[in-house]
């Protein structure tokens, strides 16, 4: 089938999508998509576009589909994978979401991020084994030190457990 692939910069998709009804695929996770997209855009995680095909194909028969990434480099990804099995022309946003946040142009902010989320709860946490160790018993000490050895780490290795819990919960996926 073999689709076209141009790129269109930020700015220019911005000026194109206030005079014409343009189709925006979103490829970022669902996570990254509820944080914050663009108004109207439809989402599809990258991972997820050869199961999705037949939805992808009714979008638009004819026009051109708009990808769209955090920053460009998914948007590339996914125009690679769909050039072979559709025949839209594909458009690749340069820059993605970022440089289209730069650029000011809309985009709904909908759920708190993750890493909020994990400081969010990593402080109350603290405070709650602070208010224990104080007014109940010395040993509630020792959620705050578990905690803090938790953020070491996650700064240390990368790798936050609590993010990984935080993820999987309904509201984040």
């Amino acid at each position: 089938m073999n689709a076209s692939i141009t790129t269109l910069s930020a700015a220019d998709f911005a000026l194109r999508q206030r005079t014409e009804d343009c189709t925006v695929l979103d490829v970022r996770s669902g996570n990254e998509y509820r944080q914050h997209h663009l108004p109207g855009s439809l989402h599809m995680a990258l991972h997820e576009l050869e199961q999705q095909a037949d939805r992808i194909a009714q979008l638009a028969p004819t026009e051109p589909i708009y990808l769209l990434c955090q920053s460009g480099a998914r948007a590339r990804t996914a125009a690679a994978q769909l050039c072979r099995t559709h025949h839209n022309p594909l458009v690749i946003i340069e820059g993605g979401l970022n440089a289209l946040r730069a650029g000011e142009t809309p985009a709904a902010a909908t759920q708190i991020s993750l890493e909020r989320q994990v400081r969010i709860l990593a402080g109350a946490l603290v405070l709650l084994g602070v208010l224990l160790g104080t007014l109940v018993t010395p040993l509630g000490y020792g959620l705050s030190a578990f905690v803090g050895a938790g953020l070491i780490f996650a700064g240390a290795t990368n790798r936050c457990t609590l993010a990984l819990l935080l993820a999987r919960m309904p509201w984040n996926r």
